[in-house]
């Protein structure tokens, strides 16, 4: 199990912002907060209810996008280019 106590309540609200969006990889929340796909699915847990947990997890579980392997490979950046 995981500590997340050196992470902010402002930290834990973006990561989990970040895995609820569809097009932000796992590999985006391991870059910018060291969390691996394993551990963010673990905060996921620890943070939702249940409901909301088991509702995410049906949601991105094989979606492609969540995923830089499955991803297209002329995707290659975490953010659009029209963000700042």
């Amino acid at each position: 199990m995981a500590n997340f106590s050196n992470l902010s309540q402002s930290d834990k609200s973006r990561i989990i912002e970040m895995a609820w969006e569809d097009r932000t990889p796992f590999d985006a929340i391991e870059f910018q907060f060291g969390l691996t796909e394993d551990e963010t699915i673990e905060l996921m847990r620890s943070e939702m209810k249940r409901s909301s947990f088991k509702m995410w997890r049906e949601r991105v579980s094989g979606r492609d996008t969540k995923h830089r392997k499955k991803r297209k490979e002329d995707v290659n950046r975490f953010v659009s280019p029209n963000q700042y």
